[in-house]
């Protein structure tokens, strides 16, 4: 049975509104966003519900008073726009205050991150918001890789009272985790399949597509790891360095600009913390925008993204 697709923003949403009916301290916030799922919040709770218009910054400033007055805050945007266009008031509103006032429960929402917005060209592509958003102090980052994680993410985000940036992808995915699955938040990964030799860490989208490497190597005979990184920012380094200890080799796999700081940056600091002797090979973005036009597969074949040009790399370290 095919798994069952759903956008991320669509389980998150669902699941906000469901706690809204139960809480009357969530606000809801957006950015001039449409969608079927936010026209139910914007109906059933129009006194906790405010479109600040395309207006991100607004949207960070709003979002921040109400958070400092003690509620809970979801601030739902388009991923580029948010995080680049509104990035001074997320360090001096949010990331900076959370320094002193360290309950502020602010929820950014960023919908459309990597190449899913892929025939909006490189104006909408969010390839630059991993590294920025890392270099911030005080900002738990939570990167999904299905809509499952989304959902369960909700009651994480109430629990913990520190800000948060929420990578959204704006496809809808295919579930990977199983709904009645506890999730480890404090771990911040999850080890997908367990493998010999050669393990691609991945993070959002791209642990979808190192699954389908894993599933065509192994018909080949590599048994190859598959880990998902789900929680970017913090990460339990010695929980990680205890599942990749066993591998020879680690590919990292991330829709956004390597040797910047992104997944393969987390990935390398963790090693030379941790001293552990393991090749590690990035694939990603080179050092260049993606104007070229048309769907997400395509750009990742230009790209050397697609499971093909993975699955030719894992060949030449496995020999």
């Amino acid at each position: 049975m095919a798994a069952e697709v759903k956008t991320m923003r669509d389980a998150m949403i669902n699941k906000i509104c469901q706690e809204m009916q139960k809480r009357e301290n969530i606000f809801f916030l957006s950015a001039d966003m449409g969608a079927p799922t936010l026209d139910e919040i914007r109906t059933k709770f129009k006194d906790r519900f405010v479109s600040v218009g395309i207006a991100e910054q607004n949207l960070i400033n709003v979002s921040t008073g109400l958070a400092l007055e003690g509620y809970i805050v979801y601030s739902y945007a388009i991923a580029p726009f948010l995080t680049m266009r509104a990035y001074e008031q997320i360090k001096n509103n949010v990331a900076l205050m959370a320094q002193i006032k360290r309950d502020m429960n602010i929820n950014l929402l960023g919908v459309g991150v990597g190449l899913s917005y892929d025939m909006s060209g490189p104006s909408h592509h969010a390839i630059e918001d991993m590294s920025i958003m890392r270099a911030l102090p005080n900002l738990i980052i939570f990167s999904p890789s299905d809509w499952v994680l989304a959902e369960k993410f909700v009651d994480y985000s109430i629990k913990i009272k520190r800000p948060k940036y929420a990578r959204l992808d704006g496809k809808p995915v295919p579930r990977i985790y199983d709904g009645g699955q506890k999730i480890d938040f404090q771990k911040g990964f999850c080890e997908l399949v367990a493998g010999e030799k050669v393990c691609l860490v991945a993070t959002g989208v791209m642990t979808q597509r190192a699954l389908e490497v894993a599933g065509d190597c192994l018909k080949n005979g590599m048994k190859v790891g598959v880990l998902d990184i789900f929680l970017l920012k913090p990460l339990n380094y010695d929980s990680m360095y205890e599942a990749l200890k066993k591998y020879e080799c680690v590919i990292t796999m991330e829709e956004g600009f390597i040797n910047k700081g992104g997944v393969d940056g987390l990935v390398s600091d963790l090693l030379n913390t941790k001293q552990l002797d393991v090749k590690l090979i990035n694939l990603g973005l080179k050092d260049r925008y993606v104007f070229e036009m048309g769907n997400r597969n395509y750009l990742h074949k230009l790209n050397y993204l697609d499971k093909e040009s993975v699955i030719k790399v894992v060949k030449e370290v496995w020999r």
